[in-house]
């Protein structure tokens, strides 16, 4: 047993986790008993309460969980199975805190009205998530501002007065650019997201890193919007030109797996004559053929990283001792059948 070292005055679950190196749902697991926790870092979270003097606050949570932790959602994303992903690490998170939620939805990945937005926010909640792209939509935080309460927004940079919760956008991209160059590729096509989210810019910025490192390469950069939509129409416009690239990189698994479609509609072999990659490794990147190779960005954990930073806020954190700090969690390639080296006449 641990040793426990001088308190530290309001100590949260967010400087339990700093100190053991883990997620603030991670603690958030251990100290309710769950499950999906290693013994070592189950081990690693217990030292770290006891070295922090951290005692969970009980009453203040009986009187949040009395009154009902009211978590409010508010989404509006054009693909489909980014949201399931992102919903479901809401959801199971929430069952955590005994939260219950409430959500509102927008259309096509436009945000709610500003008057919606702040009847919504002077609803009574007790913290509000924003998902992508909301996180950075000037509308919903002139709505959200001053609203009281704990705000994350989930994939977003440097939005004011709230916790972002992402992952590292820019160096996932140079990471599967290089890995596309790695393969031989010197004619590349990248989709770009939607405009309007800093994510998108930060992809974007990760492929021309890449392609710095390689002279001879070149790459063809095509709008999209992250919408299955657009990805056909990028696809059409990619594989249209005079030299089209040998290899695609699609900002999100839906719009690369629209690229899969265009090509087999114009009887391209993927990945033989033309390989596809995409970002978030959502069931879309497995429910086609080939399946793709994309970035694992890990959406449950991002969300409910987000859940539990404001449930915790909400439930026993006083406004002093309320951090705004940006979380990033760690991104991996998924290596699947939509890549191979070039024909052997583009290498």
């Amino acid at each position: 047993m641990a040793k426990a070292g001088k308190p530290v005055q309001g100590a949260t679950i967010i400087d339990v986790a700093a100190k053991a190196g883990v997620s603030a749902m991670t603690v958030s697991r251990v100290i309710n008993g769950r499950s999906g926790v290693s013994a070592a870092t189950r081990e690693a979270v217990e030292q770290a309460i006891a070295e922090l003097s951290y005692v969970p606050n009980v009453a203040a949570r009986s009187l949040v969980t009395s009154a009902e932790l009211r978590i409010g959602v508010v989404y509006s994303n054009p693909s489909a199975a980014f949201m399931s992903e992102l919903l479901t690490g809401v959801f199971e998170e929430a069952s955590t805190w005994g939260a219950r939620l409430v959500l509102l939805k927008g259309d096509g990945g436009r945000p709610p009205a500003e008057a919606e937005l702040a009847r919504f926010a002077a609803s009574g909640l007790s913290g509000i998530l924003l998902a992508p792209p909301l996180g950075e939509a000037p509308v919903v935080l002139r709505a959200l501002k001053g609203a009281g309460v704990p705000v994350a927004a989930i994939g977003a940079y440097r939005v004011p007065g709230a916790t972002c919760v992402r992952i590292d956008d820019r160096r996932a991209a140079y990471e599967m650019t290089r890995h596309l160059l790695d393969l031989g590729h010197r004619r590349l096509g990248f989709v770009m997201g939607n405009p309007d989210q800093a994510a998108s810019a930060e992809r974007r910025a990760g492929v021309e890193d890449a392609m710095r490192d390689f002279p001879d390469a070149g790459v063809q950069l095509v709008q999209g919007d992250f919408s299955y939509a657009s990805g056909l129409a990028a696809g059409e416009e990619l594989l249209d030109g005079p030299a089209p690239p040998t290899a695609v990189f699609a900002s999100n698994d839906d719009m690369a797996a629209a690229i899969v479609s265009v090509a087999h509609r114009r009887q391209l072999d993927v990945p033989r004559q033309l390989t596809v990659v995409g970002f978030d490794d959502t069931t879309a990147a497995v429910t086609l053929w080939p399946p793709l190779t994309t970035i694992h960005q890990p959406v449950r954990r991002l969300a409910a990283e987000a859940l539990a930073l404001v449930a915790d806020e909400a439930r026993g954190a006083s406004a002093k001792t309320r951090t705004r700090r940006d979380r990033v969690l760690e991104h991996e390639i998924v290596k699947r059948s939509s890549t191979a080296a070039p024909p052997r006449g583009d290498r």
